[in-house]
């Protein structure tokens, strides 16, 4: 395999960007673009930092927290040069970082419209460069070695052209010939690992009066119900990805080995002259009719959920429970077209049983005893919905259970047992609860609503009692949660007498949690980079003599701290990712 190198410092932009920077200035308008928390920009930068140094993070850091800006703007606000800028814009780009794209703008009174150039950092995909190992080994289970090779060199440099892919591989040992190359290459794109680059610069028009007035549906009983409006990342990315049928389209070439060896055997000036000619080139300038291929993360992004949910439903089922909900995920799989997807399509009892049976597992099951499981999935908690003796994989509901375990485990390790108790009590409640020991206890309020309850059945709502934890001792560790911003807190005055209530509002929790995480991985990472440079140290000083334990301490220690930042950013997908 070719060998790959990331440039720390970029003075040059890649001939494989097919993309031009420009600088106008945009006129201000608003733009709904996707929050991003403050551990969540850091953790981000520092990637940036570690694979392409501090002038590309800086540029990163920039978009990050201003959002999406045209060259002068950028230029203006990290105080670089523009030419620097241009290159480290580039440097995102090639890597799958970044997206320039174009919006147009209403012009002032009896002006037209005006189009500027912006570059927006994707913020997932800066993410994702910590996941390349988990990406790998998913093709590793599923392909030879030569389409994880083609994998890792598109993981390492980015994108790249199928003429620079076939450059890399040429002298490989392992690549077995251009056909062999072009066929595992067909066999990544139909298995959606590698898609085809998303459009250079899409074109965001202005949105018409029907587009631009609030979506909204109707309930059952007509009521309006606001549907929360795409983002601006969310329009940009569905504007840049190609139709479905040319996304995932790579078409076979038996005579690309013979080509390949008439131009080597041609002279220096005519090779250059027909390379210009093939690759549409002019001067440095790559055409746009060069197709670039990416490792598609989407894709990558969808297997690990799915892995996710597995191990959800074997922990609190059982394996044959797994087996056969692993068959509706592989029978399912083709009509998924979004990573957070709510529901799979429905699926027969028969089209399960048949995707049940391909497995060695499965094989012993009788279309009786899957039938039993379903009806197991679909108990509560509900992992499948049955509609019309029509079963559907309720995606929404097994990604809250894993937040939520999730969650509860961390109330356990920072406040203790009892304010695990506690916590998962409100939790299961999801209302107000009273701290006073009372006669009614939560378990007397079940279908009860909020609203239907009096002042007087609100203070009679207990949880000291529910959890036998003294009333004093109950107060303090409440308090301590709603400290730390992991309970909702309301005093409720009803005469003379004072209640506080307290509710775990899940939603903000999570993205509480989440900015915590992030801030978790980036002390871990900032650790694991400070354990590599003593192991450098204790390299260049030699590994004999008393210097050997210490390096092996070292390493063990490094290894452990991967192996946490892996499994931390296995908790980070299951809240920001699915």
């Amino acid at each position: 395999m070719a060998q790959l190198h990331v440039r720390k410092n970029p003075t040059q932009p890649s001939s494989s960007v097919s993309h031009s920077l420009h600088s106008q200035k945009p006129k201000k308008q608003a733009l709904t673009t996707a929050m991003v928390s403050q551990y969540g920009i850091k953790y981000a930068v520092h990637i940036i930092t570690n694979h392409f140094g501090p002038l590309v993070a800086k540029v990163c850091d920039c978009l990050l927290k201003k959002g999406p800006l045209p060259l002068r703007e950028i230029v203006r606000y990290t105080e670089l040069s523009e030419t620097l800028v241009r290159n480290c814009l580039l440097v995102l780009i090639q890597h799958n970082c970044l997206q320039p794209f174009l919006l147009e703008e209403e012009g002032g009174f009896g002006e037209v419209n005006k189009v500027s150039s912006l570059y927006m950092v994707l913020f997932d995909n800066v993410l994702h460069r910590v996941r390349f190992s988990k990406f790998m080994a998913i093709v590793s289970q599923e392909f030879n070695k030569l389409c994880v090779d083609l994998i890792e060199t598109l993981l390492q440099h980015g994108r790249l052209s199928s003429e620079q892919i076939f450059d890399g591989f040429r002298d490989s040992s392992s690549s077995g010939g251009m056909e062999a190359l072009q066929e595992n290459i067909h066999k990544l794109v139909m298995a959606r690992y590698v898609e085809r680059c998303p459009i250079s610069e899409p074109f965001l028009a202005l949105p018409s009066e029907e587009e631009a007035a609030p979506a909204r549906r109707r309930g059952a009983k007509s009521a309006k119900v606001f549907l929360e409006p795409e983002t601006l990342e969310q329009r940009v990315l569905a504007a840049a990805v190609p139709p479905e049928g040319m996304r995932f389209s790579f078409e076979l070439n038996p005579e690309i080995g013979a080509d390949r060896e008439k131009a080597e055997n041609s002279s220096t000036g005519d090779k250059r002259k027909r390379d210009a000619l093939e690759s549409g080139t002019d001067g440095g300038f790559v055409d746009k009719q060069v197709v670039l291929w990416r490792v598609n993360c989407e894709e990558f992004t969808r297997r690990l959920r799915h892995k996710i949910c597995i191990e959800i439903v074997r922990t609190r089922l059982d394996d044959e429970a797994a087996t056969v909900f692993t068959a509706m995920l592989n029978a399912s799989r083709s009509e998924e077209k979004k990573i957070k997807t709510a529901s799979s399509v429905p699926l027969s009892e028969n089209s399960i049983y048949a995707e049940v049976i391909k497995s060695e597992k499965g094989r012993n099951m009788t279309l009786d005893y899957v039938i039993s499981v379903l009806v197991g999935l679909s108990s509560s908690p509900p992992f499948v919905r049955v509609v019309d003796n029509s079963y559907s994989i309720d995606y929404k509901h097994i990604i809250e259970v894993a937040q939520t375990d999730e969650v509860e485990s961390i109330v356990y390790k920072k406040y203790g047992k009892d304010a695990y108790r506690m916590f998962r009590l409100l939790s299961k409640t999801g209302r107000f609860l009273e701290t006073d020991k009372v006669s009614v206890t939560p378990h007397t309020l079940v279908g009860v609503g909020l609203d239907s309850l009096s002042t007087v059945g609100l203070a009679n709502i207990g949880i000291s009692d529910s959890i036998f934890v003294e009333k004093k001792e109950t107060a303090n560790i409440l308090s301590k949660m709603w400290q730390g911003d992991y309970l909702q807190m309301e005093k409720l005055v009803a005469g003379p007498t004072q209640f506080l209530l307290w509710k775990v509002n899940m939603i903000n929790l999570r993205e509480r949690v989440l900015d915590d995480m992030f801030h978790a991985s980036l002390n871990l990472s900032l650790r694991v980079a400070y354990e590599l440079e003593q192991q450098k140290e204790i390299l260049h000083l030699g590994v004999d003599g008393p210097m050997k334990e210490k390096y092996e301490k070292l390493k063990k220690v490094r290894f452990l701290l991967e192996s946490s930042r892996m499994k931390l950013d296995d908790a980070i997908m299951i809240f920001h990712d699915f």
